[in-house]
């Protein structure tokens, strides 16, 4: 049995690695996409004041600290009994909204852009940013750099620091916005609808108009029949911050929608020897191994999947595209791994849509920011869809609110089963018996994993922040039969 190695594995956050083994045909055996970190908020959270956990889990992670704060803040109103003010949720869900505009431009343009726009097959050295400045012009890189500035600065005002946000308490924020501040984001905001309208044209011209990259989105190689989950509003449509999670099955079927406080009624997580990962699963089917289908417990929390969860987009502009999409590749769900893509430029635009209107709502400036918490701490449950999926906060503490027992489900372990069913497929689609195994094969194996925008430094934590990617052949008697490294 051959080895193949792809470590380290690129364009993502965190640390990770993949061995191919094949058979003595050549024909891929099977596929170990491998976490090698080890996780430890949980255990970092345990005995401090509960309170404080806003700012502390903020640090899982310097991609999404937006996401552990609004998760966070959201949990610990629920251990305090309390409902934030009307102002204060709409503050968070400005901040909120601002963050998703900008996390999304940053993986469509810098880290799954360059499959797409320099190309999968292209020499290492040319798909990374730099490469699609090179090829789409340094007039859309300065669009690419004004987004990230402008959403910086909203952030900054919003939450106190452009990074790791500070503002939201148990109960609602500890600082409001100005009328003046107000109208200097509503300017932000119009801009960010401007560059949300600009990055589906650019999907539209660079991803849909070349033939090739639509037959590689609708191949069966980046392909799974799986469940999928998304937050939603009263209406079923998508919320990144507040409402229930929402369950279909692969033929677009609700199958279940539950209550924060529900988590544990439906999902379970399943360990391997291999891996520091969890491989959560839907408890009511059961966990059947690395399998699709109905009768597999796995599920995807991904921005597609929060479309297929849904019934259509909170704003107009992106509903449109929400519809065109569905569309195009022949109706709810779709399947199709890659068309993740598309779904991250569409939520992009609901994104910049929402805080467009947030920042003009009267009330986005009223003082009254905060309700006090007077009940004694118990248990509670925050749920908000981080850009790379669902996100569940859980923290017991005891009645002086001393945190007891944490438990959190972030994005990218919800997808760690279908991310390594997808490498498994891909592998087994692209690596054949006498084909060379060039290192553009190794990158449209890479794409497909990359779709999900995998965090492992917020699913799993080590010491030395190193991201290395190894991929090992194997023989039939387990030696290595070949490395490939990437540092």
């Amino acid at each position: 049995m051959k080895q193949i190695k792809i470590d380290p594995i690129t364009r993502l956050e965190g640390h990770g690695k993949i061995d191919i083994f094949l058979n003595d045909d050549g024909e891929v055996e099977n596929t170990y996409f491998q976490i090698p970190e080890l996780r430890g908020f949980e255990q970092f959270c345990v005995g401090r004041p509960v309170e404080e956990l806003p700012r502390i889990t903020t640090r899982i992670c310097g991609v999404c600290p937006e996401a552990h704060h609004m998760a966070s803040a959201k949990a610990c109103d629920a251990v305090f009994h309390v409902d934030p003010p009307p102002t204060a949720k709409k503050l968070r869900q400005l901040l909120y909204n601002v963050f998703f505009a900008g996390d999304h431009t940053t993986h469509f343009y810098a880290l799954g852009g360059p499959d797409f726009i320099v190309g999968p097959t292209a020499p290492a050295s040319e798909r990374n940013i730099l490469g699609v400045v090179r090829k789409v012009g340094l007039e859309v890189g300065g669009k690419v750099i004004e987004m990230r500035k402008r959403t910086q600065a909203v952030l900054k005002v919003l939450g106190g620091k452009q990074t790791h946000q500070v503002t939201s308490l148990p109960g609602g924020v500890s600082k409001g916005i100005t009328q003046e501040e107000a109208k200097e984001i509503e300017q932000h905001c119009l801009w960010f609808v401007e560059f949300g309208k600009f990055t589906i044209q650019a999907f539209n011209d660079i991803v849909l108009k070349n033939q090739e990259y639509v037959d590689l989105i609708l191949s069966d190689a980046f392909a799974h029949r799986t469940y999928y989950m998304g937050l939603v509003d009263a209406n079923n449509r998508v919320n990144f911050y507040d409402g229930k999670v929402r369950v279909v099955d692969p033929e677009g079927k609700e199958f279940v929608k539950y209550s924060p406080n529900e988590y544990l009624d439906n999902i379970a997580e399943h360990v391997e020897s291999w891996t520091y990962l969890k491989f959560p699963f839907l408890k009511k089917v059961g966990w059947k191994g690395l399998v699709d289908g109905k009768e597999s417990g796995v599920y995807r929390a991904t921005p597609l999947s929060r479309l297929n969860a849904s019934d259509g987009m909170p704003t107009p502009l992106a509903q449109a595209e929400y519809e065109k999409m569905y569309s195009t590749l022949g109706g709810k769900p779709v399947h199709a791994t890659l068309a993740t893509h598309w779904a991250r430029v569409i939520e992009l635009l609901s994104a910049a849509e929402m805080a467009l209107d947030l920042v003009r709502d009267p009330e986005i400036t009223g003082t009254n920011i905060r309700t006090i918490p007077t009940e004694i701490p118990t248990e509670g449950v925050g749920i908000v869809e981080a850009p790379r999926g669902t996100l569940t906060h859980h923290y017991t503490t005891d009645e002086k609110g001393m945190v007891t027992k944490v438990n959190l489900i972030v994005g990218t372990t919800n997808n760690y089963a279908p991310i390594s069913m997808s490498i498994n497929k891909a592998a087994r689609g692209l690596i054949k018996k006498g084909v060379e195994v060039t290192d553009g094969t190794l990158n449209m194996i890479e794409m497909a994993f990359r779709a999900y925008d995998p965090c492992f430094g917020c699913a799993t934590h080590a010491l030395p922040g190193q991201m290395p990617l190894i991929v090992r052949i194997h023989d039939s008697n387990g030696e290595i039969l070949e490395e490939i490294k990437r540092n």
